[in-house]
């Protein structure tokens, strides 16, 4: 028997989470690849199962620029796909969306607050909220929407930020970085795959989850830790070149997901940035 259906099984959530419900007993089915989401002769040839954990999806800001119809393509079109998979079998989604909010009003920021997404891939993953809002109120699709935030670990693409951090610091070279300033709120992968089985818990209806640890760290601050782990004291250069849209803090409110779905990130930076390196 399958218990649930788990889309972008082979990325970087999604491995961990294939082994989380294997430990908790859950028998799920994966689908690994991206680009299987758009396919709905694919949806049609899944098994049948109680719920879909919806990681599927594009996920790099700067790509989502310069290719931003492959990013509403694969996470607006392949999220309706599976929002008309749960309504043919009867099943609850967990979707995986993202930080959504732009410039925040306020810190923390809570799930209430005012969503202005500022690059593609936000708009893209609000977009795809909406089609979740409008099945869960209309065509009785229970979802669960959780918006995560920096997520962290081994395994993440080369390209992001720590990962990036962690190579020029084993490379025992100067470290170069844009911007020293900007905070966000880092949050470790295994934490993330403990908000989706908690999710399981999550009442009917449509809920929406911050998913992160309630602390910003600067960059300076994630480089500071690096270094503390590893042992070294480089020099740190910046070119003080802010991203496009930049934004200066991010600190989510966790309060909503510890009251619905009993989560809470056990996992502190420090500890997230030894287990990662232990990992590589």
């Amino acid at each position: 028997m399958i218990d649930a259906v788990v889309t972008g099984a082979g990325g970087f959530i999604g491995q961990r989470l294939i082994r989380g419900l294997k430990a908790a007993g859950i028998n799920a089915f994966a689908v690994e690849r991206i680009s299987d989401i758009c396919d709905a002769d694919m949806w049609r040839g899944l098994p049948s199962a109680p719920v879909l954990f919806h990681l599927a999806g594009k996920s790099y800001v700067p790509e989502s620029w310069s290719n931003s119809s492959a990013f509403m393509a694969t996470n607006v079109v392949g999220t309706q796909n599976a929002l008309d998979w749960c309504k043919r079998h009867g099943a609850r989604m967990i979707f995986a969306s993202a930080y959504v909010y732009g410039a925040p009003t306020r810190l923390p920021i809570q799930e209430s607050d005012p969503v202005n997404p500022n690059n593609p891939y936000a708009v893209s993953k609000r977009l795809a909220e909406q089609l979740c809002e409008f099945a869960a109120a209309h065509e009785h699709v229970p979802v669960t929407a959780l918006r995560i935030f920096n997520v962290y670990g081994a395994g993440q693409r080369p390209e992001f930020l720590i990962p990036t951090l962690i190579s020029q610091v084993g490379s025992r070279s100067p470290i170069n970085v844009m911007d020293l300033t900007p905070r966000r709120d880092f949050v470790y992968v295994d934490d993330v795959v403990a908000a989706f089985i908690g999710a399981l818990r999550a009442p009917d209806g449509y809920n929406c989850l911050n998913i992160g640890s309630g602390i910003s760290l600067s960059v300076q601050d994630i480089i500071d830790v690096i270094q503390e782990v590893c042992g070294t004291s480089l020099p740190v250069g910046s070119s003080c070149v802010a991203r496009r849209n930049e934004i200066l803090d991010v600190r989510a409110d966790i309060g909503r997901a510890e009251k619905l779905i009993a989560w809470r990130p056990k996992w502190n930076f420090s500890a997230g940035i030894r287990a990662m390196i232990t990992e590589l």
